[in-house]
């Protein structure tokens, strides 16, 4: 694209001029070790998104890579936190409180162990669940109001088997299918969620 390209794309959609008004999170841990594991779902998202709409999440600021797009008509600022799943709500938190926006505005993408790998569940809100990532958000927040994508990855093989070995373990070549479309699926259910259409995301996925 030159940079005349750029100036009419611009020109054409007044909202990428405009202030950032959500806040979309991938969560996951940074480096080429943990890329494709369970808890990196949020960040195989992330980049389902950027193909889908034509960016790239590669600057950093706010402890995070992050990457600016228009959904729906919304200018959204979407972060990887770079702090590691168990501080992302520091990352988190530094985007907010510097664009202002409100608990409801930020919508969080992560892995869940109790659904099937692929599958979707959005919430408006609600707690950790036990999830650290979610947890560390809440917290830096101090609020549970904050929308949710919820991308299933599958529960451990039995009862015994470390929870930590397994969300850090690799899908396999078809989940990672499954983990595509479930991408996919996230980049729709987000453009419903930002144009304030919550629950026919919720019908939809869940």
């Amino acid at each position: 694209m030159s940079i005349w390209d750029a100036f009419e794309h611009i020109s054409k959609n007044p909202a990428a001029q405009g202030k950032i008004e959500f806040i979309i999170a991938g969560l996951g841990n940074p480096g080429v070790a943990y890329e494709n594991t369970r808890h990196n779902a949020g960040f195989i998202a992330v980049s389902r998104l950027e193909e889908k709409f034509g960016f790239k999440v590669n600057t950093h600021k706010f402890r995070s890579l992050v990457g600016e797009v228009v959904i729906a008509g919304k200018r959204c600022l979407v972060i990887k936190p770079e702090t590691f799943m168990n501080l992302s709500g520091e990352a988190v938190m530094a985007a907010a409180d510097f664009y202002k926006i409100p608990p409801e505005n930020v919508i969080v993408m992560f892995d869940d162990i109790s659904l099937e790998p692929g599958k979707l569940r959005i919430r408006r809100k609600g707690s950790s669940g036990g999830h650290n990532g979610i947890k560390s958000i809440i917290e830096c927040l101090d609020s549970e109001d904050f929308p949710r994508i919820k991308i299933g990855v599958g529960a451990k093989p039995h009862k015994d088997y470390d929870l930590a070995d397994w969300v850090l373990s690799h899908f396999s070549d078809d989940e990672m299918k499954l983990m595509n479309e479930a991408g996919d699926n996230a980049c729709k259910a987000l453009e419903y969620i930002v144009s304030g259409n919550t629950d026919k995301a919720m019908n939809e996925f869940n």
